[in-house]
C-alpha cells in the first residue's frame, strides 16, 4: 500500500497538513508501518508523508550508517520522523542508526509510557502506569573508549549541565502537561558524586520551579528494585542515559510486553517516533506482527504535532480493540482473547472502533494541541576556574605501589609533589593495604606544595621529566575547582 502517493494526491491542498518523514524499515517494519498509517489516516490525521529508505539495504549497499545523505536532508527538512524497526547487519563496523539519529539531531529526550493492560495482557502489576524519561545523548553512550594498558580499558562517562537541565525540565513539563503528580529521579550519586551528583543537583534545582508536582530521588539500585516490584509507586521517572535504557525496557516488559511499547525521541528542532522492539525478520511477510508498538509511537507523534484529538481517538480505539479480545499471536491467550488476528485484521479492528472508548480499561483524554513547548537551554555565566593539581595515569607492570611511588616521586619539584596513587579508584599509596589487588593502570596525583600554585607549564614539565625517567604516562587529567568547589573525585579510601 503506497500511502505516500495515495494520501498526497487526495489532501495535498490542505494547508493544515504536517509533513512527516516515514521509513518502513526491515523485517516486520513494512507491515506494521502500513497498518499504523492506515489507522491514523482513517482517524483523520492531517499529515503528508515523505518516505525514505533506511536500514539493511542501505547498510549492505556500502553505507555504514544505514542512511543516505539525501535521507538526512529529508528528515531535517520535515522535523518529524516516524520510523519502523530496522536490521543492523552483524560485523563490518556498521553503526546503530538509532544512536546516530538521536545524537545528530539532538533528540535529547526519550519518552516511554509503560501502562498495564490488565486483565487482557498478562502482567503481575495490574495498575502500573509509569512514564520513563531518559536522557538520550550523553552519559556512557558518548561511546568514548580507550585501551590504555594491557589490562585496562576506559569508557568516559560524560554528563553535562545542559544535558541534565534539558531532560529534567522535560520530565517536569511532561508531568505538568499530562496531569502527572510526581517526578522521581534515579541516579548513583552516592558513588559517582561528580557526574550523577550533577544530575541529582540539577533535578533538585528544577524541582523547586514546580511546587505543585511531588519530587523524590532514589539511588538507582534500590529504585530499580522498587520499580520492578511496586511500579505503582512511581509516576514519571527521569534518569541518565544508561539507567534509562535498561529500566525503560524492564518497565515495558513488566507492564505486559516490550512489543506493545512505543517511544518518542524529542529534540529542540526534530523528533523521532518508533516502536521499541526489533525488526523480527523471522516473522516478516507472514501477516503476524503486532503493530501496537509503532502505533503507540505514532500516537505520541500526533500529540507532538498538535493533533491531540486524533491521537485520543486512535488510542481509545486501540484500547477498545485490546479490550474486545481481538489480539495478535504474541498476546493471544486462551480464555482471555476472543479472536486471533493478523497484522492487517488488527488494523481493521482498530479502525472499526474509531470513535469508541473502552469500558474496563481507562480511556484517555488529551488536551487540545498537547505539544510541549520548552525553552532552549541558555548557557550560564562561567564559574571561576582554578587549576589545583593534575592526575598522571601511568602504565606500570609492577605490583607494589610503594615501589612505584619511589619511581614517580622522581618527578617532584619544589612546587609540585606526588600526593597519592590509586589503582582502579582505590588509594594504594600512601598507607595502602597489601590485600588490594592492583592492575597495571595507576593514577598518580600531583598537588602543589603549600603556598605554591601549579600551572600548565608545570604539568608539561612533569610529562617531559617522565619521558626522561622512562615513566609511561598514558593520559593526564587536570584538577580544577569551580568557584572554590572541588571539581574532581578523591580516591576511595582517602
Amino acid at each position: 500500500m503506497n500511502f505516500s502517493s495515495e494520501f498526497c494526491n487526495v489532501k495535498q491542498k490542505n494547508n493544515s497538513m504536517t509533513k512527516i518523514t516515514v521509513a518502513k524499515g526491515d523485517g516486520i517494519g513494512p507491515e506494521i508501518m502500513d497498518a499504523t498509517l492506515e489507522i491514523i489516516l482513517a482517524a483523520g490525521a492531517e499529515i503528508e508523508i515523505e518516505e525514505i529508505e533506511v536500514g539493511e539495504k542501505v547498510y549492505l549497499a556500502g553505507n555504514t550508517a544505514g542512511i543516505a545523505k539525501e535521507s538526512w536532508d529529508v528528515i531535517r527538512r520535515n522535523k518529524v520522523f516516524l520510523k519502523a524497526p530496522i536490521t543492523t547487519p552483524q560485523g563490518g563496523g556498521y553503526k546503530s542508526l538509532n544512536v546516530t539519529t538521536r545524537k545528530f539531531l539532538g533528540l535529547y529526550a526519550n519518552v516511554r509510557p509503560c501502562v498495564s493492560l490488565h486483565p487482557f495482557v498478562d502482567t503481575k502489576h495490574p495498575v502500573m502506569d509509569v512514564v520513563i524519561v531518559r536522557e538520550n545523548e550523553e552519559d556512557l553512550y558518548a561511546g568514548i573508549e580507550h585501551q590504555q594498558t594491557d589490562e585496562v580499558i576506559q569508557c568516559l562517562k560524560l554528563i553535562s549541565r545542559p544535558g541534565c537541565e534539558k531532560i529534567v525540565r522535560y520530565a517536569f513539563e511532561y508531568a505538568k502537561h499530562y496531569g502527572r503528580k510526581k517526578v522521581t529521579c534515579f541516579t548513583k550519586d552516592n558513588i559517582m558524586k561528580q557526574t550523577d551528583g550533577l544530575f541529582h543537583q540539577v533535578f533538585d534545582e528544577i524541582a523547586k520551579e514546580y511546587p505543585e508536582i511531588e519530587n523524590e530521588h532514589w539511588i538507582i539500585d534500590i529504585g530499580a528494585a522498587k520499580m520492578a516490584d511496586t511500579p505503582e509507586a512511581f509516576d514519571v521517572i527521569v534518569m541518565p542515559n544508561l539507567y534509562g535504557d535498561v529500566l525503560s525496557d524492564v518497565a515495558a516488559q513488566i507492564a505486559g510486553s516490550v512489543g506493545l511499547a512505543g517511544s518518542a525521541n524529542i529534540g529542540e528542532e526534530c523528533a523521532m517516533f518508533e516502536a521499541i522492539h526489533g525488526s523480527a525478520p523471522r516473522r516478516a511477510g507472514q501477516n503476524l506482527a503486532n503493530p501496537s508498538g509503532l502505533l503507540q509511537g505514532a500516537i505520541m507523534m500526533l500529540n507532538h504535532i498538535g493533533q491531540s484529538k486524533i491521537a485520543e481517538k486512535v488510542q481509545n480505539a486501540w484500547l477498545k480493540t485490546i479490550e474486545d479480545g481481538i489480539h495478535t499471536y504474541d498476546i493471544y491467550k486462551e480464555g482471555v482473547s476472543k479472536e486471533k488476528v493478523g497484522t492487517k485484521e488488527f488494523a481493521k479492528a482498530v479502525i472499526a472502533n474509531l470513535g469508541q472508548t473502552p469500558k474496563l480499561l481507562k480511556s484517555v483524554t488529551f488536551a487540545e494541541n498537547a505539544k510541549l513547548n520548552l525553552p532552549k537551554y541558555e548557557r550560564k555565566a562561567p564559574a571561576k576556574k582554578e587549576l589545583v593539581g593534575v592526575d598522571l595515569f601511568v602504565n606500570w607492570a609492577g605490583k607494589n605501589p610503594d615501589e612505584l611511588a619511589e619511581i614517580v616521586k622522581g618527578l617532584d619539584t619544589d612546587k609540585v609533589k606526588l600526593s597519592m596513587i590509586t589503582n582502579r579508584g582505590i588509594k594504594v599509596w600512601p598507607e595502602g593495604f597489601e590485600e588490594t589487588f592492583c592492575t597495571d593502570h595507576w593514577r598518580c596525583r600531583f598537588k602543589p606544595v603549600e603556598g605554591e600554585a601549579i600551572t600548565k607549564n608545570d604539568i608539561v614539565g612533569l610529562l617531559n621529566h617522565a619521558i626522561e625517567l622512562n615513566i609511561d604516562t598514558i593520559k593526564t587529567e587536570n584538577l580544577y575547582t569551580f568557584d572554590g568547589k572541588m571539581g574532581f573525585s578523591l580516591g576511595q579510601g582517602q
